[in-house]
């Protein structure tokens, strides 16, 4: 896994747990019994043609609107299943972990994120989730913070 090998050569502490697959950010929360405000949705859209990865809570939806203003594009829409596959061809579909600087994907978090102490993902398998500390998360990917959800 490319995170994970990642996170290992940056010397951060994180966790990884085994699970029944899962194939939402929802159902990552419940198999790992945790607040789905603590789970990490990546979400790729084309800003004006160019791919972003925004990051935002489980149980949030991404307000395109929003973004678009923030992103100072003319449009944003959300990738295509097929043009994800591409882009994270070491994931399985649907279990890309929120590290767009892995991907050369610029990275935006919501700001619901930025206080919580940890962070919780699958790990680029239906089957395995990361845990790790938000402030190592924040330094690793340098995201850019802004306000996306509804």
């Amino acid at each position: 896994m490319r995170v994970m090998e990642f996170l290992d050569q940056a010397g951060v502490k994180y966790e990884t747990t085994e699970h029944s697959p899962v194939f939402s950010a929802q159902g990552l929360a419940a198999a790992e019994h945790e607040h789905g405000k603590n789970v990490a949705k990546p979400v790729i859209v084309r800003a004006d043609g160019r791919y972003l990865m925004c990051v935002l809570p489980a149980p949030n939806k991404i307000d395109l609107g929003k973004l678009k203003g923030q992103v100072d594009a003319e449009s944003v829409e959300l990738a295509d299943e097929e043009e994800i596959g591409k882009l994270f061809p070491d994931c399985e579909l649907g279990a890309e972990p929120p590290f767009g600087n892995l991907y050369d994907l610029p990275t935006v978090i919501e700001k619901s994120l930025e206080a919580d102490d940890h962070i919780l993902f699958q790990g680029g398998t239906h089957g395995k989730a990361i845990r790790m500390a938000m402030a190592d998360y924040r330094r690793l990917v340098e995201p850019k913070v802004l306000e996306f959800r509804f």
